[in-house]
């Protein structure tokens, strides 16, 4: 029981030890503060269209730039929701793990539940790394 804990709580340290700071490194600052700040992490579906004064520009012969700036943010906001869906997944496995007691069906559902759990934080991590790096080209 007590290396069930211990497990549970290195998975814990995990999230908030490595996976918080990466999400803060590779997320960009707002494009103004008084456009407001990001909400959980997600980021405004207007972000990198709009003015000084939080209107949104017209494209001005820039259509195609537009839309690809609205994708990524929207694409962003996809990857924040698997994200944070990874995370609940892997409590949900802590969950089982813990309380599976002596029943290895459920301890190798738990393991099963965070191991898929972490690959997909991992890649939506990545993911999101690479749609800010793709949306720092456009913007330059």
């Amino acid at each position: 029981m007590r290396q069930k804990i211990t497990s549970a709580l290195l998975g814990l340290s995990f999230i908030f030890l490595v996976a918080a700071p990466v999400t803060t490194v590779i997320t960009p600052e707002p494009v103004s503060a008084a456009c407001g700040e990001r909400v959980l992490g997600f980021p405004y579906w207007y972000r990198g269209i709009v003015d000084a004064d939080c209107n949104i520009v017209s494209p001005a012969g820039d259509l195609p730039g537009f839309i690809t700036t609205i994708a990524l943010n929207l694409i962003e906001i996809a990857l924040f929701v698997v994200g944070y869906i990874a995370v609940f997944f892997i409590l949900y496995g802590g969950f089982l793990f813990m309380t599976g007691g002596s029943n290895p069906a459920q301890v190798e559902k738990a393991r099963k539940s965070i191991l898929n759990a972490v690959i997909g934080l991992t890649i939506s991590i990545g993911s999101i790394a690479i749609v800010n790096l793709i949306f720092g080209v456009f913007k330059s």
